[in-house]
């Protein structure tokens, strides 16, 4: 493996600008790109991006890049390749093709080459899938190596995953309500509205328990990659890498155990007036290794009891995307800026909103601070300072 590596961490549109600023808190510092965040970096930087990240999806790094507007012209370049720095022989390989205004626009006729290129050049892999345009965000692994390979305007970009299943899948999200969070969209919404482990967080409408849960673990300093009760980091696609530094890697893994608190040091809480999500969000926690640091309890918006703050309440609010539902959702956000204004004045409000018309019914001047989608509904996280 080269000395210096060319990383992406790749995130969700709108999110750019957190990652990179967990980065800087990692002491790497990179340059935020459409759809992630890239950086020239070590094998140490790679162990710990994969590890610590909360708001990135995938981290992978760069393998190849050329030019190629005929197949002769990609056999010429696939082929050099250094395919065996990700692949071992018998190693399962899975690549995900996109290809716009391109010469080569068919995506699975470019997958099978260099498929080829790969059984060429590493000898004998074994099962083999081409995936083709889709996003990201819909790949999964199962063990295999996968290569996200971008085709634009006749540039080719191959990339090498190394995280293998989606970052966001922590592990302890089994138990699940209605319209649940993605846990790296949760993360990006404390992030965004400044919370950092260090006050109060209350969620009144906490679903499944995703952004308490989200919340424990920055507190209590534990790596996502970590987020289970067993504290054992989950398995990540660069330990299958010939030439894998084992060593480096348990040395970046302790030092994640060791940076641990036993205890989230700033009250949160989660509410909800459903009981089974309830049932589930203390189900998560527990596996998450945060059962004592979340106190859950069923009750509706206007009845949650905040402890002293300042602190932060937020809340993944339904959207009222479907027709006629809108209405009867002016209630719902009146209450959170009735409740908010009589219960956390002082504190800071954030909202994961879709509709300009159901924030107006908060009564509190909103900021946006990113835009993004979540289950492909364009939103964007709101916050405000409710009055003393």
């Amino acid at each position: 493996m080269p000395d210096r590596l060319t990383i992406f961490a790749i995130t969700a549109p709108g999110l750019e600008a957190l990652c990179a600023a967990e980065l800087r808190a990692l002491g790497i510092t990179a340059a935020p790109e459409p759809g992630g965040v890239a950086w020239e970096g070590t094998m140490d930087d790679l162990h710990r991006a994969n590890l610590w990240l909360r708001t990135a999806s995938r981290v992978v790094v760069r393998a190849a890049a050329f030019r190629a507007r005929s197949f002769i012209e990609l056999e010429r370049h696939g082929k050099k390749v250094p395919w065996e720095r990700w692949v071992t022989r018998g190693a399962r390989v899975r690549l995900r093709v996109t290809s716009k205004k391109s010469k080569l626009y068919h995506e699975g006729a470019i997958a099978e080459r260099l498929l080829n290129f790969i059984d060429d050049r590493v000898g004998g892999i074994g099962a083999a899938e081409a995936v083709k345009g889709v996003e990201d965000e819909d790949v999964e692994t199962g063990g295999e190596q996968l290569f996200v390979v971008r085709v634009v305007r006749d540039e080719f970009t191959l990339s090498a995953d190394s995280s293998g299943a989606l970052l966001h899948f922590r592990g302890y999200r089994q138990a699940l309500a209605r319209a649940p969070l993605r846990e790296t969209l949760a993360a990006a919404m404390l992030l965004g509205a400044g919370w950092r482990g260090d006050s109060p967080l209350v969620d009144p409408m906490c679903g499944s328990g995703t952004l308490p849960i989200e919340g424990a673990l920055m507190a209590r300093k534990i790596a996502p990659g970590l987020a289970g009760a067993a504290r054992e980091p989950r398995w990540f696609a660069f330990t299958a890498w010939p030439g894998h530094d084992a060593a480096g890697w348990e040395r970046v893994v302790d030092e994640a155990r060791d940076a641990i608190l036993p205890a989230s040091p700033v009250p949160i809480l989660g509410s909800d007036r459903d009981a089974g999500a309830v049932e589930a969000a203390r189900a998560n926690a527990a596996r998450a290794g945060v059962g004592d640091d979340v106190t859950f309890a069923q009750r509706p918006v206007s009845a949650i009891e905040p402890p002293p703050g300042p602190g932060l309440l937020i809340a993944n609010p339904p959207y009222g995307v479907r027709v006629g539902e809108s209405d009867a959702l002016r209630s719902l956000y009146a209450a959170v800026g009735k409740t908010a204004r009589a219960k956390a004045p002082g504190w800071t409000l954030g909202l994961l909103s879709a509709d300009r018309k159901l924030e107006g019914q908060v009564g509190l001047p909103f900021t946006e601070r990113f835009r993004t989608s979540n289950g492909g509904i364009p939103v964007r996280l709101v916050t405000a300072e409710v009055p003393s």
